[in-house]
């Protein structure tokens, strides 16, 4: 969050802008002024974008409150230019679940917009949609109807939006979670083809941008299915790394500097007595070295609130939480004593080699290989050859 800035909190759940927002209310407030030549003109351009986005908030918060009552806490919510992010902690494995809080937050939008609607008639406002070329005069039917279009776009059945979402928790409702989410992945895939084609069609920079947001979102929430469908019922143990580099409270940074150097190690767990008290990452060592002198202890620099897991946990969850707390290496303790190391390229090298070896189970075995010893499972779920295990 070292980019954004932390304007409050709901709830419990802090609400942050990124630095590239206040740019955007900046160019706003540049744009209306230079059209109109007016002051107040500016300001009001600028009042209903702020409008606008205390809506987006009030959506996320939609998210966050309703994965709350599911037991899914949100670690924030921040707004960019293009929209607002709620950080869940994890997707609920049940699908209704995913469902109703994918649906939150586009109903806070149609709540919002109904609200604004039952006020202009009270009033006698319009409410058409012509309000919208002129929202300085018609700030509330504009926001009534932006709110309308926020609801109507983010239900499109298409990652990254909500409806993308929505379209998942009903499949997997008869499906495998990663089936379900490889259909939701490809019907987004193709609204967003569509979206590109009448973009150039038109020349409509707007719809170039859509389709290319929806059509990366859809790609990289189908490879993170593909990592959930291979790591759901593996213990963290199956992934950990235990040969490792390690220093000890006393240890300086240039001790940090000879270890980085002599391996390949990135990150360094800091140990006293056997027990993790921190986390030295490369980042924070070369950080370090140009603010403190090379006999700094590595305690003082070190990260002390890195979160640590025990070997039996599942390691889809705490796949999860490294990818929510943006955190590329957890060390693994067992009984207070640290036995491993989990990292995300571990992870995803597990990955591999299990795909592989279900591409293995699944392929025509050719008949010059029938003497090799088949594949089974081991009882723990991973796969193995008839060979004895290597220790």
């Amino acid at each position: 969050m070292k980019r954004s800035l932390r304007v409050g909190s709901v709830a419990g759940i802090g609400i942050f802008l990124h630095w590239t927002f206040l740019l955007l209310v900046a160019a706003i407030f540049a744009y209306y002024y230079v059209q109109s030549q007016s002051l107040g003109a500016a300001l009001s351009g600028m009042g209903l974008i702020l409008g606008v986005f205390a809506c987006v908030i009030l959506h996320e918060l939609g998210h966050a409150l309703t994965a709350r009552r599911f037991g899914v806490p949100t670690r924030s919510i921040t707004l960019y230019p293009i929209g607002g992010l709620a950080r869940l902690e994890r997707i609920p494995s049940e699908p209704m679940k995913e469902f109703w809080i994918a649906i939150g937050g586009p109903a806070v939008n149609v709540v919002i917009a109904s609200a604004l609607a039952l006020v202009l008639l009270v009033t006698g406002g319009t409410l058409a949609p012509v309000a919208l070329e002129a929202p300085g005069s018609h700030a509330l039917a504009s926001l009534m109807w932006i709110n309308a279009v926020l609801a109507v776009f983010n239900m499109l059945p298409a990652f990254p939006m909500d409806g993308g979402r929505v379209l998942r928790a009903l499949l997997a409702l008869r499906w495998d979670y990663a089936q379900a989410t490889q259909t939701a992945a490809n019907v987004g895939q193709g609204m967003a083809v569509l979206f590109g084609l009448v973009g150039i069609m038109t020349w409509n920079p707007v719809l170039l941008f859509i389709a290319l947001f929806v059509y990366v979102g859809a790609q990289q929430e189908s490879k993170q299915a593909m990592y959930r469908a291979f790591t759901e019922g593996t213990p963290v143990r199956e992934a950990m790394v235990t040969r490792f580099a390690t220093l000890t409270v006393d240890d300086t940074l240039d001790d940090a500097v000879d270890a980085l150097l002599a391996g390949t190690d990135h990150d360094f767990p800091v140990l006293e007595a056997g027990t993790v008290v921190g986390l030295l990452r490369r980042k924070q060592l070369i950080q370090a070295l140009s603010e403190h002198g090379r006999d700094t202890p590595v305690a003082e620099v070190a990260d002390a609130d890195c979160f640590t897991t025990a070997p039996s946990a599942p390691l889809d969850e705490v796949f999860q939480q490294m990818n929510a707390r943006s955190c590329s290496t957890v060390p693994v303790v067992d009984g207070g004593q640290l036995v491993g190391l989990l990292t995300l390229e571990n992870v995803g090298e597990l990955i591999m080699v299990s795909s592989a070896l279900e591409t293995r189970s699944h392929s025509r075995v050719p008949r010059d290989q029938l003497s090799e010893a088949p594949l089974r499972e081991r009882p723990d779920g991973a796969a193995s050859s008839g060979a004895p295990p290597v220790p």
